[in-house]
Formats: structure tokens, C-alpha cells, sequence
């Protein structure tokens, strides 16, 4: 795994330190690069903090889950991409949820939500209909 440009923000090293040591049936594996994480024999689930808040764009899905919003990125299903909006640095959770894996995004994401609220929201998704007239 390679580090984001701003993995050595102290929000990411907040988040780093209580990473669990399994997510769903999945144990940790131990990765080099800082301010990142993995899960998996191969790894089925990947985080990585220090990237560049996204901004706001109808592009992508959002869903709100354990207190953090995220902009999903089904592009390579059954790939998933999450990347946390409204929170600086951003983190990106990558996840594998092919029936062999057998762990889902919202598993990941409930698993790991959590300690992304160790970094502030600044923002949160809205919806259509509460978009400013």
C-alpha cells in the first residue's frame, strides 16, 4: 500500500491507532505505508487515510453509516471505493464484497466508521430536496 499525501496529518494518526484487528471474519494484516490498514488473506479490505476532502458532486451515492457520510464509488463492482465527505483529511475505504470474500460495504463500513468520527465533519451530504433555491 502506498500513504496519501497527507497521511501524516495527526487526524489520520487518531484514526490509525484504534484500528481493529478484524473487520467482520477478516484479521488484520500489517502494512508499511503510514496511515493505512488492511484486512484479509488477501486483503479484501483496504483503508487509507491523508487524501484531499472530495467535493460535492452528484456523481456518486452517498450514504450516512455509523455517523459518517460516504461517497460511493460502484464503478468497478464488486469493487467498492468509500471515500468519508465532509471530514479533512478524507479516508478511503476500499472493499472486495465478492461472494468469496463473503463481507459486505456496510460491514466494512460499520466496522470502521467509527473511528473516522475521530476526525471532525465540517459537512455533511445533503439531498435533493434540501439543495439552497
Amino acid at each position: 500500500m502506498e500513504p496519501a499525501k497527507n497521511a501524516n496529518d495527526p487526524l489520520c494518526a487518531e484514526v490509525t491507532v484504534r484500528l481493529p484487528n478484524a473487520v467482520g471474519h477478516l484479521d488484520r494484516q500489517w502494512t508499511d505505508a503510514q496511515a493505512t490498514g488492511a484486512w484479509g488473506d488477501p486483503v479484501a479490505v483496504a483503508l487509507t487515510c491523508g487524501l484531499d476532502a472530495p467535493a460535492p458532486t452528484a456523481e456518486f451515492q452517498c450514504v450516512s453509516l455509523e455517523g459518517v457520510d460516504w461517497l460511493v464509488d460502484a464503478e468497478d463492482t464488486p469493487y467498492l471505493r468509500m471515500t468519508s465527505y465532509g471530514r479533512q483529511p478524507a479516508v478511503e475505504i476500499y472493499v472486495n464484497t465478492t461472494p468469496e470474500v463473503g463481507i459486505s460495504s456496510n460491514e466494512a463500513l460499520k466496522a470502521l466508521g467509527p473511528i473516522v468520527t475521530h476526525i471532525p465533519a465540517t459537512s455533511r451530504c445533503i439531498s435533493p430536496d434540501e439543495l439552497p433555491e
